[in-house]
């Protein structure tokens, strides 16, 4: 990662913390761990912070260098973000189409599952998290489907955690797993490392007492 990838993490990482989305505590995870932090996108909940976080993934998708000629958003949380991204990209220079699909297909009207521009070309896959890669995996049948090409997957934050009974854990995280299955890229905007390294220069003292129990998370769980 650059510098100036690691500075945008790093400012992120603080937007998420200010806008109460990024948390410390003792949260229980969808694989039943108690994690002592929590990031939950759905906070970003006025214009303000959206507009902030599509900029966000906006400025990281295009220094990543990835080719792409469109936006892709899962339904549900990935509408508004793949929405909100476009606007960006659209605000940096880079006007690209993006559409979603429903959850069930429309009878009536236009009908169909997909909302938006027609998939075709290169197509970036906008989300906030990977947890299982059910999702994705739903997300790149589709495209593919459509005649498009999935090209990459653009997520908020890679909690780089191992999957898995704490007896068997796997030897990859959900994002390398898919990466391997698929060959293509997981961007994300901040990962776990990024949180520590957050928490270790930062010069809060209250912030800066959550990193023993975060470090020691990722000692048990992390790749």
């Amino acid at each position: 990662m650059n510098a100036n990838a690691d500075s945008l993490a790093r400012d992120f990482v603080g937007f998420s913390v200010e806008a109460g989305v990024l948390r410390f505590g003792e949260f229980k995870t969808k694989a039943g761990r108690l994690s002592p932090y929590f990031f939950n996108s759905g906070l970003f909940d006025d214009g303000a912070k959206l507009g902030r976080l599509a900029e966000f993934y906006a400025r990281r998708l295009l220094a990543s260098g990835v080719g792409f000629d469109m936006l892709f958003g899962p339904a549900y949380k990935g509408i508004t973000l793949a929405s909100a991204t476009a606007v960006a990209l659209a605000g940096l220079g880079r006007n690209v189409p993006y559409c979603h699909n429903r959850k069930e297909a429309k009878d009536h009207g236009e009908g169909g599952l997909m909302v938006g521009a027609p998939l075709k070309g290169r197509v970036v896959i906008i989300d906030d998290v990977i947890t299982d890669g059910a999702s994705k995996r739903e997300s790149v049948d589709m495209i593919r489907a459509a005649g498009a090409e999935p090209v990459a997957v653009l997520i908020a934050m890679d909690r780089m955690e191992r999957k898995g009974p704490d007896d068997n854990l796997s030897a990859r995280s959900s994002v390398e797993e898919f990466q391997s299955e698929y060959g293509m890229p997981v961007l994300a905007i901040a990962t776990l490392a990024d949180l520590l390294q957050y928490l270790q220069t930062n010069d809060d003292a209250a912030l800066r007492s959550h990193l023993a129990r975060v470090s020691a998370y990722r000692d048990r769980y992390g790749v």
